[in-house]
This record gives C-alpha cells, structure tokens and sequence, in this order.
C-alpha cells in the first residue's frame, strides 16, 4: 500500500514558529479545526531497565515550555518503566493533514497539587475506573474487573467526592527534541527539529527524510 503525499504542502524554516511551544499550538489547533479524532492522542514509547521498549497511545492533556503531561497508574507497565528509565519519547500522528509531531525527552512527575486538580476534573466514571483497574496486572476475566469498579462504587457514592488514588499521578515529558514533519512528494518530507542546547536554548535543524 503506497499513499502519495501532497506536492504543495510544506514547512520551511521561515514557516517556523520562533520557539516549539508555540509552532506546536499551532499544529495542534490545526488538528482540532480540522476534526481529527483524539487530536490529543499521542503514542508513548518507554523502555525498561534492560531497554525492551514498549508503547501505547496516551491523551495528552497540557503542554508548556516545560513539556507534554499525561496521567497514569504509577504501577502501570509504562510507569513502572518510567520508574527504572526515566526517558520517553512521543509521537502525535495527525496522518489526514500528513504531519506528525515527535518528541524524545526525560520524564518526571509532576507536583501532587496539579494530579490532584485534574484528577477532580475528570468524569467521575473516570475516577471510579482509576481506583478499580490495577492497571497491566493480569486480571482472571471481566466480571473481577466490574466486581472491583462495583466495590469502589459503592466506596465513593454518588455526592461524595473521589480523591486521586496515592498510586496515580501525572507525568511530564521534557522534551530535549521536537520535531516538526511534513509529508511532501517523492517522499521528500520535511523534517524540521528544534533540539536542546546548553543552558535553555535551542538550535533548529533541518533533517533528511
């Protein structure tokens, strides 16, 4: 199966924002304009202490000039990863406006107030399911699974507030790369990143595709 990409899309240096944070929210709105689904989705790559990757697609919920957050179980395969090898990288997919957004970074957790804050703005089926689901933990069938949302149900009934379980939190991917790729023709795709230097700079490059 072969896709050819548009001719006259492309991303020159002059096209770039000045920093990646903004030329992001740029690419992202677009993404949201045009009605992508989960223009949030992005596909998270971690490795464990030997290096054996392993990814999944996580909802991105913030980004500033300090990174990208995402929320998890911190006993979750990808948090019990991030535990051993703090490293990450990110991929936004948005393929009908042939770009993609990758990002490669040390990871760290946020501040217990900001979990906290989100975690009371999620639907309450959400919070119900965060304290129900040991997340990647072998589970014997569904029934174990809906007894256990049953049990924190009827722990936290409906009119009482649901606190964020001690073992769920946010995590914040700091980015020492951004990269901004458009499909053009001939699969001569632009690739511009924006790559941590000393201090708090960055240089921008242009890359083969």
């Amino acid at each position: 199966m072969r896709h050819e990409y548009a001719a006259d899309l492309g991303l020159s240096e002059t096209d770039l924002a000045a920093d990646w944070p903004t030329q992001f929210g740029r690419w992202l709105a677009d993404a949201i304009a045009a009605g992508l689904p989960e223009p949030n989705a992005m596909v998270l790559g971690t490795a464990d202490a030997a290096g054996r990757p392993s990814g999944r697609t996580v909802l991105l919920k913030e980004y500033d000039p300090q990174g990208f957050v995402f929320f998890t179980n911190h006993g979750s395969r990808k948090g019990t990863e991030l535990a051993d090898n703090p490293w990450a990288s990110l991929v936004f997919p948005w393929f009908p406006m042939q770009r993609q957004v990758v990002v490669t970074g040390r990871v760290a957790h946020v501040g217990r107030g900001e979990t906290e804050a989100y975690f009371a703005s999620r639907p309450r089926g959400s919070q119900l399911g965060a304290w129900a689901s040991t997340q990647s933990a072998v589970v014997p069938d569904r029934a174990a699974l809906q007894e256990a949302y049953r049990e924190v149900a009827e722990r936290f009934p409906a009119g009482t507030p649901v606190p964020a379980p001690p073992h769920w939190g946010g995590f914040r991917v700091h980015p020492e790369t951004v990269e901004f790729w458009q499909g053009r023709a001939g699969r001569l795709h632009d690739r511009l990143r924006f790559r941590r230097v000393e201090g708090d700079g960055w240089a921008v490059e242009r890359l083969a595709p």
